[in-house]
């Protein structure tokens, strides 16, 4: 029975068992997830090595005169069609629901993104270096020099053959490896369904109807225009002999066992049109394996994935990554999405394992693409051909072009205000926020109202024999220092240092005293005369604070950054951008030492001063354009508040560094204090903290996956 299946229902079978598997045991299904991995490293074994020898073999074996001929013109034609589908991909964002989005800070953020550097990128030193580093247009380009360069060399055949026949092996060794392609979807399904929550399904199939509207207009619209328009045949002469071919290629999964069908189809429109001719008989006999070997419409529109990953992690792709986007993109896609998409996450600085998710999705979407690229083969062999004969029209085809594109801004528009209303979705971090709690078990607390200052006797004293004795340890903390210090729904008083006041407290075998602190200038006294003992709330170091207090080895830096509205996220992308904001109004906290190194940074800009930030997001002060805050305390901000962004500058690298304030003349306290910030570096613990509170890592707060075997059975794995 299985043996009677095509691959192709084996694939879709393998998929919905996949799911099911994962839906009935739940999260021990992530377990499979090697298999998954496994079978992905299968696929991309092969992917460079069958890239380089076939594109060599492909340009080699042409003779120079016929290049001449074909060439130039076809490197046109490709060329032309790439651009046209890689800007169709920057209108993709258009469709992708406005929902309300933010999360926690990442280290990303503050990480300068890759820069294109066409020299390590596409001029390899190292052959084996590039192959090996899976450096993907470094690859393309020699090979793409090696076949040119082989065009002309005399007794090339013995080569072309022997590349050939590596390439053969190469496809057999995918061939054997395409049929694990049950296992390693079911591996993959299963995986994904087990351990996937529910809002990340929801967002996945946004990927999904933008990517099946996109296929669909560039089949339907722009391919045949290019051939309604461009050339001396019909919308309907191409679709009449492409269907087939499309339908093939769709069902089998693979563009090869269709290439003698569209060479034979070519073959008959050109004759019918009386443009049949050795110069065409040869282009057709070139363009049709070469075109093979060069990535299709239906490889490119793959790619879109990357701008659905950004907008899924809400770090949507600025105006000046396009650029880098559309060349990069054009030429990883010579590989297979498997080498492609990885490279292009690690490239942007998107999570690596947003591949799962694409591979989870491209059960539906390989198939579209290979009807796409069949589409593509025909629509490219009949341009080259029209234009070899000189009746190409490279005016039609722009105009063509232009509509599509139109075409495809108004769709995806629509389609982004249909998906809006049409997918369920709950905007919650704002609420996970706000609920979360001490990541540790608490010690006991104690809320002061009115501290007692210590006596004349004991201010002389030690005053970490005073805690001792005491049994506690006075904290003063400032409210609304989100994540450092805050309250959380259930009025609990949390946050980063409040976690370390704890853990201090733990290790001290004593209580916590708090008390809130109205404003900074509470501070000094109220740690000189005993009332605190240390103040928290992730306060900057600054040359007058340190007047007044002593202040711990700094345990945590933060960066400095802009609080603005969504909209205007992309003004405050780099410090070149914000300094030509015309009129330009900041606003800054309290704070002398800081406001002198905005004013030096962006000289021009007027500068007020805002005490709450709440303020701020509650729009008091309409006309200041962006709030100058830490990043770190900016990105939990705007989990309340998620109209705004968190922005990091670049160029801007400004820290501030983050310690705790003592009293003044108590050495001894902050020499344990340092010793302790010490130890709890060392055995990992500020790291812990520091994910937990200012990364949003927390793993107690994942729940299980909801399970046939769980919840319904009752069954323990």
């Amino acid at each position: 029975m299985y043996s009677k299946l095509s691959p192709f229902q084996r694939v879709i079978i393998a998929l919905v068992l996949g799911i099911l598997t994962g839906i009935f045991v739940g999260e021990p299904a992530g377990a499979l997830e090697v298999g998954g991995t496994i079978y992905i490293r299968l696929l991309q074994m092969t992917v460079l090595p069958y890239v380089l020898v076939s594109i060599i073999a492909g340009l080699g074996r042409l003779d120079s005169d016929m290049a001449a001929n074909i060439g130039i013109k076809a490197v046109k034609v490709i060329l032309f069609m790439w651009l046209a589908v890689m800007v169709t991909l920057l209108l993709l964002p258009l469709a992708y629901p406005t929902w309300e989005t933010s999360g926690f800070f990442s280290v990303s953020d503050v990480v300068d993104s890759a820069r294109l550097d066409f020299v390590d990128l596409y001029i390899p030193s190292n052959i084996f270096a590039a192959l090996s580093n899976t450096v993907v247009p470094a690859v393309v380009l020699f090979s793409l020099l090696m076949g040119v360069g082989l065009i002309s060399v005399k007794n090339k055949e013995t080569f072309i053959t022997l590349a050939d026949n590596v390439s053969d092996g190469l496809q057999r060794v995918a061939s054997i490896v395409s049929g694990l392609a049950p296992l390693g979807i079911f591996a993959i399904a299963a995986s994904a369904a087990g351990t996937l929550q529910p809002e990340e399904m929801e967002r996945l199939q946004v990927f999904l109807w933008v990517y099946l509207i996109a296929a669909s207009l560039l089949a339907f619209v722009l391919l045949p225009l290019l051939i309604q328009w461009a050339t001396p045949f019909s919308y309907r002469e191409l679709m009449s002999v492409a269907g087939e071919a499309m339908i093939t290629a769709l069902a089998t999964g693979t563009v090869l066992v269709v290439l003698p069908m569209i060479a034979e189809r070519c073959k008959e429109l050109l004759k019918k049109h009386g443009m049949e001719c050795e110069e065409t008989d040869s282009t057709v006999d070139v363009m049709v394996p070469t075109a093979y070997s060069f990535p299709s419409t239906g490889t490119l529109l793959g790619l879109g994935f990357i701008l659905f990953s950004a907008w899924y992690t809400g770090s949507p792709l600025s105006l000046e990554d396009y650029p880098s986007y559309v060349v990069m993109g054009a030429f990883s896609a010579f590989g297979s999405m498997a080498v492609a998409i990885p490279f292009l996450l690690d490239y942007f600085g998107l999570a690596a394992d947003q591949f799962q998710l694409y591979l989870l999705g491209s059960v539906v979407t390989a198939r579209f693409a290979t009807a796409l690229a069949a589409l593509h083969g025909f629509v490219v062999t009949l341009l080259v051909a029209s234009a070899v004969l000189n009746r190409l029209s490279l005016r039609k085809m722009m105009r063509a072009v232009g509509l599509h594109l139109g075409m495809t801004a108004g769709v995806m528009i629509l389609a982004g205000i249909g998906l809006t209303y049409l997918i369920p979705y709950e905007y919650t971090g704002a609420r996970s926020f706000e609920a979360m709690r001490l990541d540790r078990e608490p010690v006991a607390v104690e809320l002061v109202k009115s501290p007692v200052p210590l006596s004349e006797q004991e201010q002389a004293r030690a005053r970490l024999g005073i805690i001792r004795e005491r049994g506690s340890i006075r904290v003063g903390y400032y409210p609304d220092r989100l994540p450092f210090a805050f309250r959380n729904e259930l009025g609990e008083v949390v946050g980063f240092d409040i976690e370390m006041v704890h853990e201090l407290a733990r290790d001290l075998e004593i209580k916590v005293e708090l008390f809130r602190l109205k404003n900074s200038k509470q501070e000094p006294q109220m740690l000189s005369d005993g009332s605190i003992d240390i103040a928290v709330g992730g306060g900057a170091l600054t040359p007058v604070r340190s007047l007044d207090v002593a202040f711990s080895d700094y345990y945590t830096q933060n960066t400095m950054g802009f609080m603005v509205v969504d909209v205007r996220r992309d003004e405050f992308s780099s410090i070149d951008k914000i300094r030509a904001i015309e009129g330009l109004h900041l606003g800054i906290p309290n704070a002398a030492y800081y406001k002198k190194v905005i004013q030096e940074t962006f000289p021009n800009a007027e500068l007020t001063a805002i005490g709450s930030p709440r303020d701020f997001f509650r729009g008091k002060y309409p006309d200041v354009d962006a709030y100058v805050f830490s990043a770190e305390t900016g990105s939990a901000w705007a989990m309340l508040y998620p109209a705004y962004s968190s922005v990091v500058a670049k160029g801007l690298k400004i820290r501030l560094p983050v310690g705790l304030a003592l009293p003044k003349g108590q050495m001894d306290f902050v020499h344990f204090i340092n010793t302790w910030l010490m130890l709890k570096e060392h055995n990992g613990f500020q790291q812990q903290v520091y994910d937990y509170w200012i990364l949003g890592k927390n793993p107690k707060a994942k729940q299980p996956r909801w399970s046939v075997m769980s919840n319904v059975l009752g069954w323990e794995f």
